[in-house]
This record gives C-alpha cells, sequence and structure tokens, in this order.
C-alpha cells in the first residue's frame, strides 16, 4: 500500500443534503475520517450530528451529495455495505436486547458466531473485548441485559463495536459514550480510544463532555443548524473556543450558598444510615444537594428510598411532596408511542383534570411554556417522543418534574446527551428554583454538574462514606472520597 492509499479516507461525504418535510437536517456537509485518526464531532442537540452520523453508517440515504469509501464512490451505500467497510456504531440509544444474554448480543452483532459452540465463542469474544478496554468490569457474559446497570450495558455495547470477528474494525462512531460512565471507567475507555487510533484504527467521538473531545481526538468538526462551521485541530480549541463555534456563551458556576446556613433548620428529607460508619442524608430546603461517587455504589438506591420515604408514588397525587427524573429513560421515563406533549403533561393531569376532563388548552400552553423555558427542538409537539434526539427527550423528563409543584425533585443523572449551552441554562434553572425554596438532590456521573451542587455525598460500596461542602466540593476530593472512602 503506498503513501496516498494510506491517506485516502476511510469514509467521506462530499456535499452531504438531507430533509425531513421541510426541516433540512444537514445541509452541504463535506465531512472526512483519515485512518489513525480521532475526529471530535460537536454541536448543540439538533445541530445535525445524528443525521450525520445515519448517512455515515448507511441508515439514511442523502438526497444530494456523495459518499466515498477509500477515496472511491461507494454504489449502493447500505447498512451492510458500512459493515463491510468496517464501520461499526455505538448510538446514545442502546440497541441492545434486553431479553437476551451479553454473548447472545454478541451473537447478533457477529454473523459469523454460528454453528455449534457459538455460544461459547461469543463469550469469549465479548468477555476479551470488555478485560481489554474496561479491566475489572465484573460483567458475566452469561448474564441478561436486563439485568445491567445502564453503564454495564454501554460498556456491552462498546466493546460489541470494537470487538472483531467477521469483518476488521476500522472506524467506530462513538455517540456520547461516555455519558453513564463514571470518570475512572470513562477514563479506560478514552484511553483504549487512543490506543485503537495508534494501531490505525479511525474513531468519530461525539460528546458534550468538551474536555474529554479535545484530550482525545485529534482533529474537531463543529456543527450548527445542519451545517459544518468549524473544522480545525482539537489543539487549536479552548473549551471557550469550542463553545463559541457551536453559538453559545457558557455561564460561570453560579456561587454555591454556605453549607453551614441551614444548620438548625428542619430538615425537609432525611435518611438514616443503616450500617456502622456511615453518614446520614440529610437535605435542606432550598438546597442543592449531590450524590457523587463511583457508578452504581448506592447512588440510584438512594433516590428511590428517598422518593418512597418522602410518601412518593408512581401514581401522583394532586398534592405531591416529591419529582423523580430517571436516568434511564427508556425503562423509567419514556412513553414510546405517546407525543412529546403527552410524555412533557404526564405529570400534570392531576392539576389539569376537573370532573375527570382534561383541560387540554392549559396542558398544551404548559407544555409550550416548558418547551420554551428548556429549550426542546422541535416543530411541533404533537410529534412522538422518539423524533426527538436523546438529549432533547432527556429534556422532556427534566422538564415533566420541574413543571410539578413537588417542593423537592430527585434527578438520576437526568442530563446525559444534553449540550453544554443547554446544561447551563438548567444550572442558571436550578439554582432560580431553588432560591424560591424548592430542594434538589442530584446525582450525576459528570463532575462538572457535581460541583454546581451546594453540599455532595459522596458513596462508596452503597453507603455515604463522605459530606463535602461549600470548597471543599471539587473532583480531587469527590475522587479521593470515591476510593479511599474519607477527603483528601
Amino acid at each position: 500500500m503506498n503513501l496516498d492509499e494510506v491517506k485516502r479516507p476511510v469514509i467521506a461525504t462530499g456535499g452531504a443534503s438531507k430533509s425531513f418535510g421541510a426541516v433540512r437536517a444537514v445541509s452541504e456537509v463535506t465531512f472526512a475520517v483519515a485512518p489513525g485518526e480521532c475526529v471530535g464531532l460537536v454541536g448543540h442537540n439538533g445541530a445535525g450530528k445524528s443525521t450525520l452520523v445515519n448517512i455515515l453508517n448507511g441508515s439514511l440515504e442523502p438526497d444530494a451529495g456523495s459518499i466515498e469509501l477509500d477515496g472511491q464512490p461507494a454504489e449502493r451505500y447500505s447498512v451492510a455495505a458500512a459493515r463491510r467497510h468496517g464501520l461499526r456504531c455505538v448510538f446514545q440509544e442502546l440497541s441492545l436486547c434486553p431479553n437476551l444474554t451479553v454473548a447472545e448480543n454478541t451473537r447478533i452483532a457477529h454473523s459469523s458466531l454460528r454453528g455449534v459452540g457459538w455460544r461459547r465463542r461469543a463469550a469469549s469474544l465479548i468477555r476479551d473485548k470488555l478485560d481489554e478496554i474496561f479491566p475489572g468490569h465484573g460483567i458475566d457474559s452469561g448474564q441478561t441485559i436486563s439485568g445491567l446497570s445502564i453503564a454495564q450495558r454501554q460498556m456491552v455495547e462498546i466493546a460489541t463495536a470494537f470487538s472483531r470477528s467477521d469483518h476488521p474494525v476500522r472506524l467506530v462512531i462513538l455517540d456520547e459514550p461516555t455519558s453513564s460512565l463514571d470518570a475512572s471507567i470513562a477514563a479506560q475507555l478514552l484511553a483504549y480510544i487512543r490506543r485503537f487510533i495508534e494501531d490505525g484504527g479511525s474513531v468519530v467521538l461525539i460528546s458534550h463532555i468538551l474536555g474529554e473531545v479535545l484530550t482525545t481526538a485529534d482533529r474537531v468538526v463543529v456543527m450548527k443548524d445542519g451545517q459544518v462551521v468549524a473544522d480545525r485541530p482539537a489543539a487549536q480549541f479552548s473549551v471557550d473556543s469550542l463553545v463559541r463555534a457551536m453559538g453559545s456563551v457558557v455561564r460561570a458556576h453560579d456561587a454555591r450558598r454556605d453549607a453551614t446556613r441551614n444548620a438548625d433548620a428542619t430538615p425537609i428529607l432525611r435518611h438514616p444510615a443503616t450500617e456502622a460508619g456511615a453518614s446520614d442524608f440529610i437535605a435542606h430546603r432550598g438546597e442543592i444537594v449531590g450524590l457523587a461517587g463511583l457508578a452504581g455504589h448506592g447512588q440510584t438506591r438512594m433516590l428511590v428510598d428517598l422518593f418512597l420515604s418522602a410518601g412518593g408514588d408512581w401514581l401522583r397525587r394532586r398534592d405531591a411532596q416529591v419529582a423523580f427524573v430517571a436516568g434511564d429513560r427508556h425503562v423509567d421515563g419514556n412513553l414510546p408511542l405517546w407525543s412529546i406533549l403527552r410524555n412533557l403533561t404526564l405529570s400534570l393531569l392531576p392539576d389539569l383534570t376537573r370532573l375527570g376532563l382534561v383541560d387540554r388548552s392549559g396542558e398544551a400552553r404548559a407544555a409550550a411554556d416548558w418547551q420554551e423555558r428548556i429549550g426542546i427542538r422541535t416543530a411541533d409537539l404533537g410529534n412522538a417522543i422518539l423524533s426527538l434526539s436523546g438529549g432533547n427527550q432527556q429534556k422532556v423528563l427534566f422538564a415533566r418534574a420541574l413543571a410539578t409543584s413537588a417542593p423537592v425533585v430527585l434527578m438520576d443523572d437526568p442530563m446525559r446527551g444534553v449540550d453544554i449551552g443547554t446544561k447551563q441554562e438548567v444550572y442558571h434553572l436550578l439554582r432560580a428554583e431553588a432560591d424560591k425554596g424548592r430542594t434538589f438532590v442530584w446525582y450525576s456521573t459528570e463532575m462538572d454538574e457535581v460541583c454546581q451542587c451546594d453540599r455532595v455525598y459522596v458513596f462508596r460500596e452503597g453507603r455515604i462514606v463522605a459530606e463535602l461542602g461549600g470548597n471543599d466540593v471539587n473532583e480531587e476530593n469527590v475522587l479521593a472520597s470515591s476510593f479511599a472512602g474519607v477527603p483528601a
């Protein structure tokens, strides 16, 4: 293979455009990925990233423009053709079958695993790749997917994409791959991506965590309103300049409250420790309380316990005291057959119902108000919830809880996959609501979000091992408590 062939892009689009009715999703996009290159693809929700990815993987045919593979025009390009070419995708909306085991899901992705002994070979394939990318993962290939946490499912899907069987793995497109992973597991993945690149592989990394894009990608492509607005080496960007290119301004962290100001106040929420050496959980009116630590160490269990202890009921009462934002929108959040409007206003129905009839005009006004306040990108709230990008679906669940009058809102990593501009708007909204006396209990896998909180409880092995407040809420102390059980 000569030098010119090595430099030819694994895949490239030339002036690709795609419309859905009157909506122009991408417009004249030229995009290429070279061998041995990691390209960061960033932009707000609705910027056109998902449509471009679906063109690259053969799921969508562009209305105009071209697709080239290794410098040659692609004839009859499709998902099957993309896979034969070595292209794999890991979507933010995970595609694993929940009723099948890890090994059985691996077989679906790798059709060459057939004949006698395919289960053993599938188990070996996925186990070896999980060990390579995520040492100490603790996932059994015989486990059913429904029994795994969302982070473990994401790890399985990533390992499946990087596993080689019937076709070589040349290019992997990762859409928000660390959105459900804690910092230590995310670091394992990013380190593996660099090793894969050094061995000649290619990666397209889509992430709203801009720091990991800048430290992992060789080049960054910025999309806005369906077009490429910047394409430069990653070293030429900073987080601030990248955000400006995306078209938004990052607000500085809102000032935290003094963690001791409510010391003598009656807690609005309390959960006593059940183990010796663990700390009680306490939250006061108007606080934003964070739950931190390595994923899967009891944070979600605490949120559920708080919900139930506060008189919560999954069938909401008119005077509900607590609202809940689920972390896994597919399992616990979305009603996929319903519209965006119906999904958003579900929690408001007790307040909008009189004599068994729903005030539809009031429902429409409430939905339109929250669409504007939280920035849900859709031309029609009557569209199906699954017509939205993953980040916009998450915004709907977030708005569903905030639209209620509940004085306490519990949030289980609610902003996975939401763009940085919207995150900053949400942070500002949370602070404004807290200033009015609302209490938030917020579990997040993102350190920037943890650092927005007034106080933070750090979890380790299912119990609270540290309480941090004020200036002590920082990445160093959270990580030290997560691993050692005591603040640094």
